[in-house]
């Protein structure tokens, strides 16, 4: 996971904005097809495989990611993609230019960008920050040792290494509404923390605590209005967790992974806050010497190999 690499030579910069008094554009009334084609075009040119956590694969024709690589890290169809880098697809709404910003690895500049030539107006101050800054990436990219991901105020998931999909599962696998920790605790799956009862109650109630906190600092974030409305509407024992909760940040804590082949591992889960984006950085680790610490070393070798298959 690296920070995305310097504009090619000949491809498009997405930091350059085509003044309007050049051609007539549809972006005085709308989306400009054209630009936003040429700007998700150069900006996928100049990613490496090994950028986003890619195999690089040895018959790679193209120069940066594929188009399959891009929509399944944005959480979006190849064709739909084809569409927009061919000039003729719908205009994309504004959590299809998000995912694609996050894909990219597009700095604030050129995410804005991105949403201008969309004919949409970017993300405004006082909105939950979804990008995951090039810093942030580095630092996700060292810790290979540990499980480590990255989340918005609100619990989306933004980013994760190799050892977090081990040992959690494949995160790309949700849609990208549906990659949130809260989301998932009430009407999802829930994922594989926290299979005891009265943990999964703890964890349940930090997370609407949590999350109360976040809706008095973000009272106008679509998102987040969204995501509340979703819950109430659809878990009656989130909106009685809502009632009684006191509003807390997210601490420190112990969680308990259930992995479909190493079982139970009991681990510490350090929430490390990003005061610049308002994120957290969750780091899972274990004491040395532990069954748990084993259980890390073995993915660490493993990944995400079915260990059944290895062991027969």
């Amino acid at each position: 996971m690296r920070p995305a690499r310097s504009p090619l030579q000949g491809q498009p910069s997405l930091g350059s904005v085509v003044p309007v008094s050049v051609r007539p554009t549809e972006a005085s009334w709308g989306m400009d097809r054209d630009e936003l084609a040429a700007t998700l075009r150069g900006a996928r040119a100049r990613i490496a495989p090994a950028d986003v956590g890619l195999p690089a694969g040895t018959r790679r024709r193209v120069r940066g990611l594929r188009r399959e690589e891009v929509a399944l890290l944005a959480g979006i169809s190849v064709d739909y993609l084809v569409r927009l880098e061919q000039g003729r697809g719908p205009r994309p709404s504004e959590s299809v230019l998000g995912a694609l910003a996050r894909a990219l690895r597009l700095t604030d500049d050129e995410r804005d960008h991105l949403f201008h030539l969309a004919g949409t107006a970017p993300p405004r101050p006082g909105h939950i920050d979804g990008m995951v800054r090039a810093s942030t990436f580095r630092l996700l990219e060292r810790l290979v040792d540990l499980p480590a991901l990255v989340m918005d105020a609100k619990g989306d998931l933004l980013a994760w290494n190799a050892l977090a999909t081990a040992l959690l599962g494949d995160f790309s696998a949700w849609p990208p509404p549906r990659r949130n920790i809260i989301w998932q605790r009430f009407l999802g799956t829930g994922g594989r923390v926290a299979i005891d009862p009265e943990e999964a109650e703890r964890t349940a109630v930090e997370g609407v605590a949590s999350i109360r906190a976040v809706a008095a600092r973000y009272p106008d974030d679509p998102g987040l209005r969204r995501l509340l409305t979703e819950l109430h509407a659809g878990s009656p024992h989130f909106t009685e967790l809502w009632d009684e909760a006191r509003p807390a940040e997210r601490r420190s804590s112990t969680k308990t992974v259930l992995h479909p082949e190493l079982g139970a591992i009991e681990l510490d889960c350090d929430a490390l806050h990003l005061p610049d984006t308002d994120q957290r950085l969750i780091v899972y680790s274990a004491a040395p010497g532990t069954p748990a610490a084993e259980a890390l070393a073995v993915l660490r070798v493993l990944g995400t190999q079915d260990l059944s298959s290895v062991s027969g």
